[in-house]
C-alpha cells in the first residue's frame, strides 16, 4: 500500500472513531497502538485523554499539535460525534509527518515532538495540554487546519491563520417576580435584558479592527402571563481580530453591567464560561512555513497570511507559553459546504499536501537553513 492510500485508511479509522472533546480515548487508544507499532513510544497524558510521541534528541524543539474531537451533531437524523472541523484529517497529517520523518531519523537535528490534543472544539484543550508541561520547552509549534473552498481553494496554502478572538458570557439578572397588573412594585428582567442589548449597541472599538459584541441567549417568565418575571439568564458572544480589543471590549461589557445593576437597583452576575485568544503569529515561523509551501507546492500556490473571524485554541500555547515561535498552516482542501456542516465534505489528497509542508518546515528547521534564520 502506497503512502497515500495508508493515510487515507488511517483517515477513515479516525473519521469512524469520532469523539466529542475530552472523551476521545477510543482515538487516544488507537493513535498510541498505531505508534508503538510504528517503532514509537508514545506517552499519553496524566490528566485528559490524548498523548505525545517524539523523535530525535536536543534543540531545536520542533512540536506538531494535532486537534483530536469531533462535534455532536445531527446527521442524517441521529445525534452522533462527527469530525465536521477537520480533525480526523489534522491527526492524520501530523500522523504521516512522523512517520517519514522517522525514516529520516539520523538527519535530524534536533526533536520533533506531535501534540495529540483534546478538547479544541471546547476552547480549552490546549490549556490543559500545557499544564502537562509537553510545551514548556518547545522552540516552534505548528498547527493544521484544512480550509473552505469559499476562503481558500485547493491547492492554495497560506503560512498563517489570523484567527480572531472569541469570549463566552453567561449572565444573570436576580429580582423577584410581582404580579403583571402591579409593575411599580418591582423590575422586569425583560427589560433589563433589553437594556444591556440597547447598551452593547454603543460601545465602540478602532473601526479599523473587526469586532462584535451581540446577546445570543435570553431566558425569562413562565407560563403564567400575568407575572413580571424579576430573574433572567442571558448569554454573550463577543468576538474581536485582536487580544488587545477583545479586552477593551470586556472593560467596557463591565461598566454597562454595572451601570445598569446601579440604574435597576438590582444584582447582576456575569461569567466568562469560555475564550479563546486571537492568533499570536511568529514572523520566524510563519517564514519557514512559507519557503515549505513554496517547496512543495509552488510559489503560485502560495497565499499571504489567512484572516478570519474564527477562533482556535491553538493560540494558548503562545499565549501561556510566550517564547514558542507558532503559527497555523491554511490548507486549502475544498471543505464543502462548510466547516461544522454535518454534511462536510473536502478534497482527500490536501492530506497529502499536508505532510509533504510540514514534513519539509521540519527538516529545514532542524538542518539549521541559514538563509531562513538570518
Amino acid at each position: 500500500m502506497n503512502e497515500q492510500a495508508t493515510l487515507l485508511s488511517l483517515w477513515k479509522e479516525l473519521h469512524e472513531l469520532a469523539e466529542v472533546s475530552f472523551e476521545e480515548v477510543k482515538t487516544t487508544d488507537y493513535l498510541v497502538e498505531y505508534f508503538k507499532k510504528e517503532g514509537f513510544s508514545p506517552v499519553k497524558f496524566k490528566k485528559i485523554p490524548g498523548f505525545y510521541v517524539e523523535l530525535g534528541e536536543g534543540s531545536p524543539v520542533i512540536g506538531l499539535r494535532a486537534d483530536m474531537d469531533a462535534l455532536m451533531q445531527n446527521v442524517d437524523g441521529e445525534m452522533q460525534a462527527n469530525h465536521s472541523c477537520g480533525h480526523d484529517a489534522h491527526m492524520t497529517i501530523v500522523t504521516g509527518v512522523m512517520k517519514r520523518l522517522k525514516e529520516q531519523e539520523s538527519q535530524l537535528e534536533g526533536t520533533v515532538r506531535a501534540i495529540f490534543q483534546p478538547g479544541e472544539e471546547l476552547g480549552n484543550g490546549s490549556i490543559e495540554v500545557v499544564k502537562e508541561g509537553v510545551a514548556d520547552d518547545l522552540d516552534y509549534l505548528f498547527g493544521v487546519h484544512l480550509r473552505p473552498h469559499n476562503e481558500m481553494p485547493y491547492p492554495n496554502c497560506a503560512p498563517g491563520i489570523q484567527h480572531g478572538a472569541g469570549t463566552f458570557i453567561k449572565g444573570e439578572i436576580f429580582g423577584e417576580d410581582h404580579h403583571g397588573a402591579r409593575q411599580n412594585e418591582g423590575v422586569n428582567a425583560i427589560e433589563v435584558g433589553s437594556a444591556i442589548v440597547q447598551q452593547l449597541q454603543q460601545i465602540y472599538t478602532a473601526p479599523t479592527i473587526p469586532a462584535s459584541i451581540k446577546m445570543t441567549n435570553f431566558h425569562a417568565g413562565s407560563e403564567s402571563f400575568n407575572i413580571i418575571p424579576g430573574g433572567a439568564s442571558f448569554g454573550l458572544d463577543l468576538r474581536a481580530q485582536e487580544n488587545d480589543v477583545m479586552t477593551e471590549m470586556k472593560t467596557k461589557l463591565s461598566h454597562v453591567i454595572n451601570s445598569l445593576a446601579t440604574l435597576y437597583e438590582l444584582k447582576i452576575k456575569t461569567e466568562i464560561i469560555d475564550e479563546v485568544p486571537a492568533a499570536i503569529i511568529n514572523k520566524k515561523a510563519e517564514k519557514h512555513l512559507r519557503k515549505a509551501i513554496i517547496e512543495e507546492l509552488g510559489e503560485e500556490q502560495l497565499r499571504p497570511r489567512l484572516l478570519t473571524p474564527g477562533s482556535d485554541d491553538f493560540h494558548f500555547y503562545t499565549l501561556l507559553r510566550p517564547h514558542i515561535k507558532a503559527t497555523m498552516l491554511a490548507l486549502g482542501a475544498d471543505v464543502q459546504p462548510g466547516l461544522h456542516d454535518p454534511d462536510m465534505t473536502f478534497n482527500k489528497i490536501a492530506i497529502t499536501n499536508g505532510v509533504n509542508i510540514l514534513t519539509n518546515v521540519v527538516r529545514n528547521i532542524c538542518n539549521v537553513n541559514e538563509e531562513v534564520n538570518a
